[in-house]
Order: structure tokens, then C-alpha cells, then sequence
């Protein structure tokens, strides 16, 4: 699973999930070169949902079913180009 930046880039690149007794590890890699680990608990899953609410915990229930769109390519500027020929 990768988490990417608003303009495409690989923030964390999640390669494993892991159960350890209460806890959640969580390994992969930060910025496709820095390897990590983290570690969710019991309490800081309560605070996440608290923090999500409804509507967004449906919209994230959701998600894996939704296409993926992908932005348009900005179409070049149409008239006179700066520095072209003169009519």
C-alpha cells in the first residue's frame, strides 16, 4: 500500500501489518529510502476513530469499491504563443 503526497510522489510505501498482542506493527518505508516501524495500541486506534466520524469512517469503508481517477492533462494554451511569429 502506498500513501502518496498531493503531487504524486511516494510519501510511506506500507509493506507489511503485523498482530503482536494488542498492538498493530506497522513496516515499510518512508520516502522510498528510509525503512520504518510503527506501532498502533488500543488507545491511539480509539483516538483515530474519534477522529475519523461518521461520514468519513463510511466513506473509508468504501473506498477499496471506487474507481481510481486519474487528473487530465492540462491542454496546451491556445491563440498567440509569447515570442512566436507575428501575424
Amino acid at each position: 500500500m502506498k500513501l502518496h503526497s498531493p503531487d504524486n510522489s511516494v510519501l510511506l510505501d506500507v509493506t507489511s501489518f503485523e498482530r503482536r498482542g494488542n498492538e498493530l506493527w506497522i513496516s515499510g518505508k518512508i520516502m522510498g529510502a528510509m525503512p520504518m516501524r510503527a506501532v498502533l495500541r488500543p488507545d491511539e486506534a480509539r483516538a483515530a476513530l474519534r477522529a475519523l466520524g461518521l461520514r468519513t469512517l463510511l466513506f473509508l469503508l468504501s473506498l477499496p469499491f471506487r474507481r481510481v481517477v486519474v487528473p487530465a492533462r492540462p491542454s496546451p494554451p491556445r491563440g498567440r504563443v509569447p515570442g512566436g511569429p507575428s501575424p
